[in-house]
């Protein structure tokens, strides 16, 4: 018997991938190989290995140029270890044969990486406006967690999608209005949990991946180190190419990362869920104000766009009664003054009904004054999905 059975052969490639459209050869085990390469040869076409498990290398973990690095001494060079990551990478799977690659260089890889897969629990997709939520949990590891499929299909012939991603199970900031706060902190996700919601979301859409944002389950900059590396290899040529610009990172508001974000220059648009200017209001409404008061924040939000000339966007989670009246938006245009920024409005979802979004008259009314009152652009996100509990501030990991 061999070390390892072929389960099955993949047979959809990404039009981003360089290679022709695999054939579907019946494989029993490696033994075969000679026998595929030359068939598949022929085609000039990959195979894939689909089931890995021997050595400890994620690609999906590791950033490009350390997965060049840890497969130099195996004799493998730069450009081979992009294209084999590329290939693993988007596809999940390991190559049994490349046209470009040969086949030895292939064996010595093969036993030095493993290729860890989340496992579908379920998926939901809403009737009204086609979002679509994807639960997922990793094997041996705690707890569930949710992905968001974001439709952008009003460009006829460009329609796209963007991806909602986790990045822990629960949260440990525990935010009133937010369903992922009420569970508490469970564990961070690991580099490539994240990499693989966006992999696995992206093969079973009929339209490309053209963005991700980092506002599904978690604070992401509670786990700055595995998020930074999942959005760096989102982005890379070799990785899964995705502008960054159109990876988004989203926070709370936790201060000394958003200096960090700053210092290390990072591509990725910054959002920082704001949703009241009145220090003692937010602290009720979001607990984290108490480590980080809105002076800190505000101080490195004003570092951020010094050191990066990008205006930061604001998110405001709006609760009728409580924070869309003409004295919050006044609040909100003393807090920001002299820092350019942007305002995204977003309906509040909460299933206990705890909070309620605003009415139409009352959410006009507070766009007005905001007008008067902050120098800004104040746009109206989106949230869809509520049907399916896929809408913001509702993830909670299938419960």
């Amino acid at each position: 018997m061999a070390r390892q059975q072929i389960k099955r052969v993949i047979t959809d490639v990404p039009q981003q991938s360089e290679f022709s459209m695999p054939q579907i050869i019946p494989i029993r085990d490696l033994k075969n190989t000679a026998k595929i390469s030359e068939q598949c040869r022929a085609a000039d076409a990959p195979i894939f290995v689909t089931k890995n498990g021997y050595g400890d290398m994620v690609l999906s973990d590791m950033e490009g140029a350390a997965v060049e690095a840890a497969l130099a001494p195996h004799g493998i060079p730069a450009h081979v270890a992009r294209q084999i990551r590329r290939v693993v990478l988007r596809q999940g799977a390991l190559p049994a044969w490349l046209p470009t690659v040969g086949a030895k260089r292939l064996e010595v890889v093969r036993p030095l990486i493993r290729i860890p897969r989340l496992q579908l629990v379920e998926k939901s997709v809403a009737a009204r406006d086609d979002f679509t939520k994807y639960l997922f949990r990793a094997e041996g590891a705690e707890g569930c967690f949710e992905a968001v499929r974001i439709p952008l299909l009003h460009r006829p012939g460009d329609e796209k999608y963007v991806v909602c991603i986790s990045s822990q199970v629960g949260c440990a900031l525990g935010c009133v209005f937010c369903a992922t706060g009420r569970l508490g902190f469970v564990r961070n996700l690991a580099t490539w949990e994240m990499v693989d919601q966006v992999v696995q979301v992206g093969a079973d859409s009929p339209h490309p991946v053209s963005g991700v944002v980092f506002m599904g389950m978690g604070e992401p900059l509670l786990n700055y180190e595995a998020v930074i590396r999942a959005a760096r290899i989102m982005a890379e040529p070799c990785g899964l190419a995705i502008a960054g610009k159109a990876i988004t990172i989203s926070t709370a508001g936790i201060a000394p990362a958003i200096r960090r974000m700053a210092e290390e220059r990072l591509p990725f648009r910054l959002v920082v869920s704001l949703t009241s200017a009145d220090p003692a209001q937010r602290q009720e409404l979001m607990p984290v104000t108490r480590r980080y008061p809105l002076p800190e924040l505000l101080e490195a939000l004003r570092f951020y766009h010094d050191r990066l000339r990008r205006r930061v966007t604001l998110a405001w989670i709006m609760l009728a009664g409580v924070n869309v009246d003409e004295p919050h938006a006044r609040a909100l245009g003393a807090w920001v003054a002299g820092l350019p920024v942007k305002i995204d409005l977003l309906d509040v979802n909460d299933p206990t009904g705890s909070y309620r979004p605003p009415d139409e008259a009352e959410r006009h009314a507070f766009r007005d004054a905001l007008r008067q009152h902050v120098p800004a652009p104040v746009a109206r996100r989106y949230s869809g999905g509520d049907e399916i509990q896929a809408a913001c501030g509702m993830l909670a990991g299938g419960r």
